[in-house]
């Protein structure tokens, strides 16, 4: 049960939260709908797998689970994609640029000033742009508010991958901006 009273306790995660405070819900969901999904030269895929391995650090079940499984989605991969996550993509093949960016948004989520000059560097060397340098360090940050903000409120989440896949699959397809 959550700390708080929400209007509908039977939503997991941010989904109740978003469900109590629509005011705030509006611009959180924004944020994720250009973080994941807007404009950018790294997929929707990437960006979720990215939002997935933070929150995975993060210890927040609910966001890791649900945006792996957006990952998923997008990738077409099943519910065991979500545990290749926590093993930080070993049986996931994954590009040595995204490594690079997913190394920094691990040093972000220990705390911003972990990023270093060489981490940008060797991020840089494997072809990462600017863009998608602020991009990794903008979803890292806010995935740290987001998860602070399901687990600081004590929310609920459902305990196996299976659980999140349909929700994966429709953040997939229809977004984040349901408010």
């Amino acid at each position: 049960m959550a700390h708080i009273q929400l209007l509908n306790d039977q939503l997991p995660g941010i989904v109740g939260l978003l469900d109590y405070r629509r005011e705030t819900a509006q611009p959180l969901s924004a944020l994720a709908e250009i973080l994941l999904r807007g404009d950018s030269t790294l997929s929707s895929g990437e960006r979720e797998m990215i939002a997935s391995y933070v929150s995975f650090k993060n210890e927040c079940h609910f966001c890791h689970s649900s945006h792996g499984a957006a990952a998923a989605a997008h990738l077409n991969k099943d519910a065991n994609f979500l545990d290749d996550i926590k093993l930080g993509f070993v049986k996931t093949p994954v590009s040595a640029k995204l490594r690079t960016l997913l190394n920094i948004a691990a040093h972000v989520q220990q705390g911003g000033k972990k990023v270093t000059e060489a981490d940008i560097a060797a991020a840089r060397k494997e072809g990462a742009t600017d863009r998608e340098i602020h991009d990794t360090v903008l979803i890292a940050a806010a995935f740290c508010m987001y998860n602070r903000y399901v687990d600081g409120l004590g929310t609920w989440a459902p305990p196996g991958n299976d659980a999140y896949m349909p929700m994966g699959e429709k953040l997939a397809k229809e977004g984040y901006m349901v408010y």
